[in-house]
C-alpha cells in the first residue's frame, strides 16, 4: 500500500503520466466523498438530525402530492456500506433525498430552431465546459427541469454534468435532472459525489449505446456529512481542482514549448547542406531527445527526419555540391544527383473518371478508392468492385504492379502507395492519381519520397487546405524529388528499413513507458482510496517477440480480411515484424492476433523458431 509520504514523493512521475491530471482529479473526489478531505470540525447539526429532516420533507411534499409516492427503498446492508467510513456520517439510498426526473424525447414536431417556447436539451453535445448549449427550443415540454437543477447525461456519452442556469427547460430522455426538494443539502457537495460515482456509472454500462437507468441512480449509497462539512468539502474542492487545472494548463503549456524545441531542431537537422552542419544538428537532436523523447510523435518524425537526409544524400560519402536547378528553394544534392519533378519520371499521370459509379458491382475488376491507400499501401479491407463495358474509357486507369496510387481528394488527401500484385485487374476512381514511374527500378525510392512528411507529402502540403481539400494533376506532376544514380536508390532503401527498425524499437519503448506511468499513477490514486479499477490490471504482453522479417505466403482472396498480408503485398512481399506492427497502427495484442491468424491462413509465412526471442521482463 502506498501511503501519503510515498504518494507526495511519488508525485511528479504520478502527475506527468498520461491523463495523471485526470487521476488527481479522481483521488480529490474520492478523498471528498470518504470523508478524508476535510477536518469534521464542530458542527451545529448532525448528519442524523439532517437526515431525519429531509425524509420528513419528503413525506410530507408526497403528502401534499408535491412529489410522486415510490416504493419502500431497500434497507442498506452492511456490506452495501464502505468499510472505512466516518462514524459521524449517515449513509441513505440517493432517491430518499433527491428527486430524480427522467427525460422524454419529442417528436420533430414537438420543437424548433426558431426559439419559440423554452430550450430543448437532448444529450451530450449540449454540455460543454460547465456549459449549456441551446440550439432547440418546444413549447409543448413534458419534463421540465428548473433553476439549480443538477443535469446528467444518461445515455450515449455518460456522465457529464451541469447545472440549470437557464430557468425552465424539457430535458430528452438522455438527461436527467436531480432536484433539491428540501432545500436543506449542499448540492455543490451532490456534484462531487456525482462525478466520483460516474466511473461506476459507465462500468454499468455494458450495451452497444452506453448508458445507465434510474434505478442505477436511485438506490445507490449517498452519504450525508453534517451540512457544514459538506460546505468545507466543497470549498476544498474547489481549490484542489483549481490547482490541478493551473497543473494542467503548465502541461500544455510544456507540451508546447516541447514541440516547437523538436521542430526547431529537426528543422536544423534535415537543412543541413554538408557534412558538418549535419552533425552538429545531430548532435543536439541528440541531446534533446531527454526533453522531448516520450512522445509517440517524437519516433515518426526523427524516422522521416532521417529519411528525408537520406533521400538527399546525406546518408553517403559524396560532398555536397549546389544543385542544377535554378529554384533556390531546393536544398543542394551530391555530384551525379539532380532534382526532378514527379512529372518527368513519370510517362503519364492520371485519375480516374467520374461516371464510374454506374458500374459499380459486387464482382469483376477491383475498384480503388482513396480510403484503400492507407499505411503507405493499398489494403483492400471492404474492396468494391466494377463491371465495365467492353469499350468503357479506362484503360489509361488499369494500373500495373508498381504503379504508384496517390489520394487528391477525400478525407486523406496527398496518402501514397506502390501497388503490389493483385489477384485481378484493377482500376482508379477519380479521388485517386496514378502515377506510371519510367524506370520501375526508381519506383521504390521515389515511393520513400512521396510518403515522406518533409519531402513529396510536405511540398503537396501546401495544396491541401479548406473544408474540401484536394489536388489537381499538374500540382502532382510539380512535386520535385530529388534523384540519385540507380545504383546508390536501393543501397538508401536498404538503410532506411534499418534505421525504420530503430525508430520502431524507441516507439516500443515509449508506448512501454507510457503505460507503465500510466498504471503508477492509477495504482497509486487506488492504493490511497482503496478503489481499485481494471487500468490496475497488469498488461499482458506477448512472451516471445519477432526479430526478423515476415513475408508473404499465398495470396487471401479478395474478399478476405487480410490487412497485414495486403501490407506485405505492397512492399515487395516482406518486412521486419516492427514495421508491418507500426504500418498496422492496432495495439500490440491486436497485431499478434491477427499475425497468428492470417499465418494460420497460410497468408504469411510462418517465422521458424530461431526468428523469435524471449522478451525480457521489465
Amino acid at each position: 500500500m502506498m501511503d501519503a509520504q510515498q504518494f507526495l514523493a511519488e508525485f511528479g512521475h504520478i502527475a506527468n503520466a498520461p491523463g495523471g491530471v485526470q487521476q488527481l482529479q479522481n483521488l480529490i473526489l474520492q478523498l471528498a466523498i470518504q470523508g478524508k478531505l476535510v477536518d469534521p470540525g464542530e458542527v451545529s447539526e448532525t448528519s442524523k438530525t439532517l437526515l431525519a429532516y429531509v425524509k420528513k420533507n419528503k413525506n410530507k411534499l408526497v403528502v401534499d402530492k408535491k412529489l410522486p409516492r415510490e416504493k419502500p427503498f431497500p434497507k442498506i446492508s452492511d456490506s452495501e456500506l464502505p468499510i472505512e467510513r466516518p462514524p459521524h456520517w449517515e449513509w441513505t439510498r440517493f432517491g430518499e433525498v433527491w428527486q430524480l426526473l427522467s427525460g422524454r424525447d419529442l417528436a420533430i414536431n414537438k420543437y424548433n430552431d426558431s426559439k419559440k417556447g423554452i430550450p430543448y436539451i437532448t444529450g451530450a453535445s449540449n454540455i460543454e465546459n460547465g456549459v449549456i448549449n441551446v440550439n432547440r427550443w418546444t413549447d409543448q415540454p413534458l419534463v421540465i427541469a428548473v433553476t439549480n437543477d443538477l443535469l446528467i447525461t444518461c445515455k450515449g456519452t455518460i456522465g457529464k454534468t451541469v447545472f440549470n442556469n437557464l430557468g425552465e427547460i424539457h430535458i430528452a430522455r438522455q438527461i436527467m435532472a436531480i432536484r433539491n426538494f428540501s432545500n436543506k443539502l449542499d448540492t455543490g457537495f451532490l456534484k462531487i459525489w456525482l462525478d466520483g460515482f460516474v466511473g461506476k456509472l459507465i462500468e454499468k454500462s455494458k450495451s452497444m449505446i452506453p448508458g445507465f437507468s434510474r434505478e442505477d441512480l436511485i438506490y445507490a449509497i449517498y452519504p450525508i456529512p453534517p451540512i457544514e462539512e459538506q460546505s468545507r468539502i466543497v470549498a476544498k474542492v474547489d481549490v484542489l481542482m483549481a490547482l490541478c487545472d493551473k497543473l494542467d494548463a503548465q502541461q500544455q503549456s510544456q507540451k508546447k514549448l516541447k514541440k516547437l524545441l523538436r521542430a526547431t531542431t529537426l528543422d536544423a537537422f534535415i537543412t543541413a547542406t554538408n557534412f558538418a552542419d549535419l552533425k552538429q544538428s545531430w548532435l543536439r537532436l541528440r541531446n534533446g531527445l531527454d526533453y522531448w523523447g516520450n512522445d509517440e510523435q517524437t519516433p515518426f518524425e526523427l524516422r522521416n527526419a532521417i529519411g528525408a537526409i537520406a533521400c538527399r544524400g546525406l546518408l553517403t560519402d559524396a560532398g555536397i555540391l549546389q544543385p542544377e536547378t535554378k529554384d533556390d528553394l531546393l536544398p543542394p544534392l551530391p555530384e551525379g544527383w539532380l532534382w526532378q519533378t514527379l512529372g518527368n519520371l513519370s510517362t503519364y499521370i492520371t485519375s480516374g473518371s467520374r461516371g464510374w459509379k454506374q458500374y459499380l458491382s459486387t464482382t469483376g475488376d477491383i475498384f480503388i478508392r482513396s480510403q484503400d491507400i492507407k499505411y503507405d499501401a493499398v489494403v483492400l479491407e471492404a474492396p468494391a468492385y466494377v463491371l465495365l463495358p467492353e469499350k468503357a474509357e479506362g484503360k489509361r486507369t488499369l494500373v500495373q504492379p508498381g504503379d504508384l496510387l496517390l489520394t487528391i481528394t477525400g478525407g486523406n488527401v496527398g496518402k501514397c502507395a506502390q501497388v503490389p500484385d493483385l489477384p485481378k485487374p484493377a482500376y482508379v476512381s477519380q479521388h485517386v492519381a496514378l502515377i506510371r514511374v519510367k524506370d520501375p527500378e526508381s519506383t521504390p525510392f521515389i515511393h520513400l519520397w512521396m510518403t515522406n512528411i518533409y519531402g513529396g507529402r510536405k511540398f503537396l502540403g501546401r495544396y491541401i487546405y479548406g473544408d474540401k481539400p484536394g489536388l489537381n494533376l499538374t500540382q502532382v506532376a510539380s512535386v520535385p524529388v530529388p534523384m540519385p544514380p540507380k545504383e546508390i536508390q536501393a543501397q538508401i532503401v536498404g538503410s532506411l528499413e534499418q534505421y525504420a527498425s530503430i525508430c520502431n524499437r524507441l516507439l516500443q519503448q515509449v508506448m512501454e513507458a507510457q503505460k507503465t506511468a500510466k498504471l503508477l499513477a492509477t495504482a497509486a490514486v487506488a492504493s490511497i482510496t482503496g478503489i481499485r479499477t481494471e487500468e490496475e490490471e497488469e498488461l499482458k504482453v506477448p512472451k516471445t517477440e519477432l526479430i526478423s522479417k515476415l513475408r508473404l505466403g499465398e495470396n487471401p482472396g479478395i474478399k478476405e480480411q487480410a490487412p497485414l498480408a495486403a501490407i506485405l503485398a505492397g512492399q515487395n512481399g516482406e518486412m521486419a515484424s516492427k514495421d508491418l506492427w507500426q504500418r498496422y497502427g492496432g495495439e500490440i495484442d491486436t497485431f499478434y492476433a491477427q499475425l497468428k491468424l492470417e499465418v494460420s491462413k497460410g497468408w504469411i509465412l510462418e517465422p521458424a523458431i530461431a526468428e523469435m526471442r524471449q522478451v525480457e521482463a521489465i
